[in-house]
């Protein structure tokens, strides 16, 4: 879990980026409670600006997402087939 966390710290160090991922995280994680009792739009306004903020954080940082380095990574593994 260390590992994990020094990893992601890594690549959040911008004060204005570590920010909008405080911010961003929870927003995301909120809509999965919220669409299982709640709204459909609510959830998907939360899940949409949740992740609007962290990758303008990435794009302040100047590096890409964990999601968007993972699909690559996919990606070229399924092409070296």
């Amino acid at each position: 879990m260390r590992t994990l966390y020094s990893r992601w710290a890594e690549r959040h160090t911008n004060r204005w980026s570590l920010l909008l991922h405080i911010i961003g995280i929870p927003l995301t994680v909120a809509a999965l409670p919220v669409l299982l009792f709640s709204s459909l739009r609510f959830a998907a306004l939360l899940f949409i600006a949740g992740y609007a903020l962290q990758f303008i954080g990435h794009a302040l940082e100047g590096n890409k997402s964990g999601e968007q380095l993972l699909m690559e990574k996919l990606f070229k593994f399924s092409t070296k087939d």
